[in-house]
């Protein structure tokens, strides 16, 4: 992941300093939908270790932890 992200500065830095070549912005666009792809999983893991329970609530109904 941080190979990933620093080749994606890299580029970003470029391109504002001089601009990026064809294969460059193709790149650039590939190395950007990985990182969302690897950060929406670790999102979605994230939430799914989540556990919603309330207290004034019985077993059987779903509630919020405080």
């Amino acid at each position: 992941m941080d190979k990933l992200i620093s080749r994606i500065n890299e580029l970003s830095r470029k391109n504002k300093s001089e601009g990026l070549t064809e294969s460059e912005l193709e790149e650039r666009e590939v190395l950007r939908r990985q990182y969302l792809a690897i950060f929406k999983q670790n999102f979605r893991q994230e939430l799914d270790r989540i556990e919603i329970v309330d207290e004034n609530t019985n077993d059987n109904e779903p509630g919020i932890k405080h």
